[in-house]
This record gives C-alpha cells, sequence and structure tokens, in this order.
C-alpha cells in the first residue's frame, strides 16, 4: 500500500480527485481504486512538549529553574487533533510506501516528517520516503506532481533547518517569557510579558521608531536654484551641488543647514555668466519586476488597498484552496521553473476569461518574450506566486480575492513584456566656481509599464519630466539670469505601516547595526518567514503591544515599556536576522544543525544573566491578573493564537 500524508484535508482532496475511482471514503483517510491511500494531517498534529514534561517541578514558574534546556527533545501529540494523529499512525504501520505530501515549504516538510518519525518508522522505510511537491491544486498539476515523486531524503537539509527553528524558538520562547513574567511581577505588573525570538525585534523596530518620531526636531536646509538662459533664448533650472568644502555645513543625508553659505552662492552666481561643463544623455532601460513572493504580495496589497498582511494571507488561502485561481502562497521565491513556460497559453486563457480588466494586458502580451524570472537555479522546493490555468467567473470572489488575483495576475503578465526603455539627460553647469546640475528623465517605450495606472507627467509624483530641457553643447555659455532661494524642512521618519513594517521585515539587513552581522546578510534575509510574519504582526496586537492609528501601527505604553526596560540586543534585529541566516544556510547545507544550536544555548545563558538584573518599574499597576498554562507557541503556518495564561 502507497500511503500519501497530506498536510491538510484540502491537499488532500487535490490529490484524490486525480487518483483512480471508485473512492472509499473512510474516517480520516479515503482509499482509491488502485489500492492507494490519502491521509493528511491538520496542521501540526504534534507539538513541542511543554517543560513539565522534561520535569514536574517546571510546572510551577521559578527563576531558579532557568535556564530550561532539554537534552532529548520530546513532541506530544495534540489533544485536539489526538483521533487524527491515532488514524494516521495507524495508517502508517500498514503502509509499504510513505509519501510526504507536506506544503513545499519548511514548515510542510517537517511537519510530515515529524509524524513518520514520532510512529517509530524503520530507519529502511524511513530511507525509502518518497515526496510529493504540490503548489497547483488544479488536477493537471496534481497529476504532473503525481508522476515527478523525489527522495524524501533529498530535503532533509529543509527539514533540519525548520526543526532548528522550532527548537531556537522553544529555547527563546520559553526562558525569556517566564523570567520577563517573573521580573515584571517583581515590578508590580500582572499580566504575562511575552517574548519571542521575531516578535520582540518586530516591536523592537516599531517602538524605536515611534521614540525617533517623538524626539525629532525639525531644522531648516537649504537649495539654491538657478535659472539659466542659453544664447539662443531657452531657459532651464539647475540646483546647486555643494564642494566638498561645504561639508561643514551639512548633515549626514549632505542637506545644507547654513542659509548664509546658501546666501552667499546666492549672490556670487546671480547675473553671471557660466559655462556647460557636461551634457549626457544616457539611453537606459528598467525590467519586468519579478513574480510576487508572499511578502511582496503583502506589501504590495497593503500600498494598494490597506490590506493588512494577515488579510493578504487568508484571502491567498482562499484562492488556493477554495477556487484553486493561484499556485501555493506561502513562497518566498520570486523565480519560475523553465517548464512553466508550457503553461502559459492556458494561464493567458485563464486571466483573460477571469479577470476583464486585464484582457487588453493578456492581448498585448508576447508569450515569446521570457523575462528573468524563468530561472531553475533559483526555484527549491517552491516557485513565485503566479495564477494557474483555471478560470472562473470573477463574480463569485469576494472584493479582495478580485483584487488579490488582478494584482498576482497582472504581475504575472508583466514577464511578457518589454522593458521601461527611457532617456536620462543631465546638463552640468559651472557659474563663478559654483556646480549646478539639471536632470531630466524622458519615457522612449513604456514596456511592462503600460499595465500600471500611468501618473500624469505633470504630477509631483510623476517619475518623468515636467519640462525638457534645452539642447546645449560642452562649452556653451549660459547667463544665470536669477538665483532661488528655497528654504525646507526636514521631517521625522514616518511611522510604520502594514507595508513598511512587513518591508522592514523582509530586508531587515538595513535595520542591523552590527556591521560583522549585516556583511553576512542577503538584501532578501528577513526576520520570521513568509508563512509568518504576519501571524508575528497580528500577534504583537493581540497581545495589546501594537495599536492602529489610521493606517500607522504604533507601540502601546505596555509595548514601549517593555522594549526600553530590556536589554538592547533583545530588542534589535541583529541576533535574530543572524539566526534567520544561519537557519537559511543549513537547509542550503552550508552549516550543521549543532553549529547554529550550540551558540544560541550560551547566548539564553547570557541573557538569563543580564535580564535577571531588570526591572520593568514602568510597567507598575498595568497588566492583567494569569494563570500561567502554556508558555509557548511555535511560528506555525496558522492564525496566531493568544497564550493561554
Amino acid at each position: 500500500m502507497r500511503l500519501f500524508i497530506a498536510e491538510k484535508p484540502s491537499l488532500g482532496r487535490a490529490l484524490v480527485d486525480v487518483l483512480p475511482k471508485p473512492h472509499q471514503k473512510c474516517d480520516g483517510f479515503i482509499k482509491a481504486a488502485n489500492g492507494d491511500v490519502v491521509t493528511w494531517c491538520i496542521g501540526h498534529l504534534l507539538e513541542q512538549a511543554e517543560p513539565e514534561a522534561y520535569n514536574p517541578d517546571y510546572k510551577k514558574w521559578a527563576v531558579e529553574h532557568l535556564p530550561i534546556v532539554p537534552t532529548e527533545w520530546k513532541l506530544v501529540v495534540k489533544a485536539n487533533t489526538k483521533k487524527q494523529f491515532t488514524v494516521v499512525k495507524k495508517l502508517i504501520k500498514q503502509a509499504d510506501v510513505l509519501v510526504n505530501m507536506g506544503d513545499p515549504d519548511r514548515v510542510g516538510q517537517i511537519l510530515i516528517d515529524e509524524v513518520i518519525n514520532h510512529c517509530g518508522v524503520s530507519k529502511i522505510q524511513k530511507a525509502q520516503v518518497l515526496r510529493c511537491l504540490i503548489s497547483d491544486l488544479n488536477p493537471a498539476a496534481v497529476t504532473k506532481a503525481l508522476h515527478n515523486l523525489r527522495k524524501n531524503t533529498d530535503f532533509i537539509p529543509l527539514a533540519t533547518s525548520a526543526l532548528a527553528r522550532a527548537r531556537a524558538d522553544w529555547l527563546y520562547g520559553i526562558n525569556m517569557t517566564r523570567l520577563c513574567t517573573l521580573q515584571g511581577r517583581q515590578s508590580g505588573y500582572s499580566g504575562v510579558l511575552s517574548i519571542g525570538r521575531v516578535q520582540t525585534p518586530v516591536l523592537g523596530l516599531v517602538v524605536h521608531r515611534d521614540i525617533e518620531i517623538a524626539n525629532f526636531i525639525s531644522k531648516p536646509f537649504y537649495e539654491v536654484v538657478g535659472h539659466f538662459q542659453t544664447l539662443s533664448g531657452e531657459c532651464y533650472q539647475a540646483k546647486w551641488q555643494p564642494s566638498k568644502a561645504c561639508e561643514p555645513y551639512m548633515d549626514e543625508d549632505n542637506r545644507v543647514l547654513s542659509k548664509a553659505l546658501a546666501l552667499n552662492v546666492m549672490s556670487r552666481v546671480e547675473g553671471q555668466l557660466g559655462k556647460i561643463v557636461k551634457v549626457s544623455q544616457d539611453k537606459k532601460s528598467t525590467p519586468a519586476p519579478l513574480p510576487y513572493s508572499l511578502s511582496a504580495l503583502q506589501i504590495d496589497a497593503a500600498k494598494r488597498f490597506g490590506i493588512s498582511a494577515q488579510a493578504v494571507l487568508d484571502t491567498c488561502q482562499q484562492l488556493y484552496e477554495r477556487h484553486k485561481l493561484i499556485t501555493y502562497p506561502r513562497s518566498d521565491c520570486r523565480y519560475l521553473p523553465k517548464e512553466h513556460l508550457n503553461d502559459v497559453p492556458q494561464v493567458f486563457a485563464a486571466i483573460r476569461h477571469s479577470c476583464s480588466a486585464l484582457n487588453d494586458a493578456v492581448n498585448n502580451a508576447n508569450a515569446s518574450l521570457q523575462s528573468k524570472a524563468w530561472n531553475d537555479a533559483k526555484v527549491s522546493a517552491h516557485h513565485a506566486i503566479i495564477p494557474t490555468s483555471k478560470s472562473t467567473d470573477m463574480s463569485r470572489l469576494s472584493a479582495a480575492e478580485n483584487n488579490i488575483y488582478e494584482l498576482i495576475a497582472r504581475q504575472y503578465l508583466v514577464q511578457f513584456y518589454p522593458p521601461c526603455e527611457y532617456v536620462d539627460k543631465q546638463i552640468d553647469t559651472e557659474v563663478a566656481g559654483g556646480l549646478f546640475i539639471a536632470k531630466q528623465k524622458d519615457v522612449v517605450a513604456l514596456g511592462w509599464k503600460a499595465l500600471f495606472p500611468v501618473k500624469s507627467s505633470s504630477s509631483s509624483d510623476s517619475e518623468f519630466s515636467v519640462v525638457s530641457l534645452p539642447l546645449v553643447a560642452k562649452g556653451d555659455v549660459v547667463n544665470c539670469q536669477q538665483a532661488e532661494l528655497k528654504e525646507k524642512q526636514t521631517t521625522p521618519p514616518k511611522y510604520f505601516t502594514d507595508a513598511t513594517l512587513l518591508s522592514a521585515m523582509t530586508g531587515i539587513a538595513r535595520y542591523v547595526t552590527d556591521a560583522s552581522i549585516k556583511k553576512v546578510l542577503r538584501d532578501t534575509d528577513g526576520l520570521g518567514t513568509e508563512a509568518t510574519r504576519a501571524g508575528i504582526i497580528e500577534l504583537l496586537f493581540k497581545r495589546q503591544f501594537l495599536t492602529r492609528k489610521g493606517k500607522d501601527i504604533r507601540a502601546t505604553e505596555i509595548g514601549t515599556q517593555l522594549i526600553c526596560s530590556l536589554p538592547v540586543r533583545m530588542t534589535i534585529p541583529d541576533m535574530t536576522a543572524h539566526w534567520e541566516s544561519q537557519l537559511e544556510a543549513i537547509s542550503q547545507k552550508k552549516i550543521k544543525y549543532a553549529h547554529f544550536m550550540d551558540p544560541i544555548t550560551q547566548s539564553i545563558d547570557e541573557l538569563i544573566y543580564e535580564v535577571k538584573a531588570v526591572t520593568f518599574a514602568g510597567l507598575k499597576g498595568k497588566g492583567k491578573p494569569y494563570k500561567p498554562k502554556r508558555t509557548y507557541t511555535s511560528n506555525k503556518k496558522t492564525s496566531p493564537k493568544k497564550l493561554k495564561h
């Protein structure tokens, strides 16, 4: 008997639909006519054991118990899915061949592997387990995946990375939450101070931004704009570029803070003759943006529709599981396998039928074009989120589902459009020893940008020029008819929104302060995973550490006091970003499990020593009384649940 173990019932049903009929439906599994059996988990059937499973004394929260570090890790069957686990275990014992049908990502891999391991499967049978990767629930795609089963052992590094992540989360969450809560109680705080490897640095990003805005003092800065006329009577404007000698009067963003300096420049150049010292005209092009990963989609949806990250993920799940209109949504990949080029005509037809707003976009697409998105080397377990070949009557979809589908479909279609071509023009003018620069950007061919709403060229936020520069040549003499002083004010950074907070979590390197850590991070290294980022943000709201004011995300008083009381390294992303980078390295077979876990155990010892000296005086009298029952929730691919304290 060949047993397929799906991550969830919807995935199991998608496989059953392509297996030989008749189907025999049983309690917790379905048997096909060819003898294949399909069963399923309901998300995680197992979970990390609570501390008291290692020592009954740990049921009581006490500082002297810390750190709690298991020598042999234990998994326990979740109470609410025990019945299904019993079904799966019985089937595993009967099976000749096992097939891991977890979602095509890190958590999906370990979720099934841990069930197989927990059921005591022999080493020989474990070595023969197969892997079925399904990223599209439509029958043709599922059949294709069924015919391309791989060895499950190929994915051991991915599973090891997931295992390391879960255990690191447990160690950090258990020990730090217990210690901070106990320290908070001594300071008069009545609630649970939940600490997480990812959630706490994310909260730190918001708190530090809020504090920066609150302490911001606006300062004036100055620009000088020269109004020039050529000998033929054509006019143009150019902005003064301060020289190196002006640096003492400038801030870190190269803005001139001295009004006297700006006025001196004005007096020196006004009415003087100048000379064109450089004229450049460079033709450039911008390729189409890559198809969406989940985070990229969440960021764009938040910008365009004001949809929260969790709402985007929930909508994607409906489009994937219920409507089968998009491929697997919890993807961190923005590339596509070349074999998908065979499906282009069918996907075009599906978009044309499903989304009338993109009819012209489909009709004008060139299927023979191949963007840089088609790259097998950059696709591992899953690929970018794209439309499937299935179409539907879009009136059956909610407004959010329509909006998200259209975003995904448009991002797919731009892969079949040429680059946007434009010309960068620049005139460098020298007058009285000062350099003035005029720039112009003219579109030559919109290319893929034709698919996006075009901003008027007269709009202040248009990327293309409003006026044209005159035709001049190097050496031409011009007259500075007027010099204009522009006084502006420095502005504070903006509060985080769903889009900008997700963007910060996705590309965390720019917020890391330690140069040695930043050096090893990629631009795409982030906090959390595609599957967990939305849940982490929502969790911070549910724990009343964050609140919303319009589109802005702000820290609450409790969230602010927590971050301001903790050791700095717990509140900045450096440590967690480095961990995430190492977890990725494990999945790429670049480092081993022990190289990641051993230093973490040591760092928790150090953090416990530091936090023991912390008081949470600012939280005195706040919080609600609690009764600790559960101290840890892992990063799961489900909506976050409140801690049961």
